[in-house]
């Protein structure tokens, strides 16, 4: 398991630290007693526990904010190859999906 002070990356994600969620931002509920903080097509999400709050931008499906009142561990549910599980300490935080350029635009870097 890693820690880190202000930023973080696990595969296609990168996770920061921020001051305060965006006001646009939107409460995401539960998917199976967890929030999915990114989808995979192969079910391979990468998660944080329940007592975590969420949110969504609702102009960008890229970005989502959470807020941690104590430690939370993010996962990658992958049998093999899994990126390994980093500790988010209490705080504020973005977390962004990478992407990349193609000759047919933008696209999210699939992990």
């Amino acid at each position: 398991m890693r820690t880190f002070k202000n930023m973080a990356f696990q595969g296609d994600l990168c996770l920061r630290r921020i001051e305060t969620i965006p006001m646009a931002a939107q409460r995401v509920d539960l998917v199976d007693g967890r929030h999915v903080v990114a989808h995979s097509e192969t079910g391979h999400h990468h998660t944080i526990p329940s007592d975590v709050e969420l949110w969504r931008d609702p102009g960008d499906d890229m970005v989502c904010f959470l807020r941690c009142e104590s430690p939370a561990l993010l996962e990658h549910h992958r049998g093999y190859d899994q990126h390994e599980a980093i500790q988010i300490g209490p705080g504020t935080y973005e977390l962004r999906r990478q992407r990349e350029y193609t000759p047919e635009g933008w696209r999210r870097v699939e992990d």
